[in-house]
């Protein structure tokens, strides 16, 4: 089975999917955050393609910023003065060639995540 990794984000304030933000996927080498790219989530809160697979992807410490601050003033959820989440990192490791699924629900002022599948 080849590696692959996907992400979803879920806007748990108005239960559906987060659609139009950004992410960032860095990955840890020697030490030093390498930016591997840029993403936007689509209608399904999801990235249209995984966002590693095949030869990119590599065992390794990698991280997800989700750019959620943006996102929710966007939506109208937030203004600059009831400001509380920005980036949401989410660090994690890839190890074996599995599907690896890092969903993101997020509200105004709360987070989580765990591996999905």
């Amino acid at each position: 089975m080849a590696g692959k990794l996907t992400t979803h984000v879920l806007d748990t304030a108005r239960g559906k999917p987060a659609a139009g933000l950004h992410i960032d996927l860095w990955r840890s080498v020697e030490g030093k955050w390498q930016h591997l790219g840029r993403y936007k989530t689509n209608d399904d809160g999801r990235i249209s393609k995984p966002l590693l697979e095949g030869e990119q992807f590599q065992p390794g410490i990698y991280e997800l910023r989700f750019h959620v601050g943006d996102y929710q003033r966007s939506q109208g959820h937030i203004e600059d003065r009831e400001y509380f989440l920005d980036e949401v990192p989410v660090q994690f490791g890839l190890a074996a060639s599995e599907h690896y699924h890092v969903p993101l629900l997020v509200s105004p002022f709360g987070y989580s995540t765990y591996r999905g599948s």
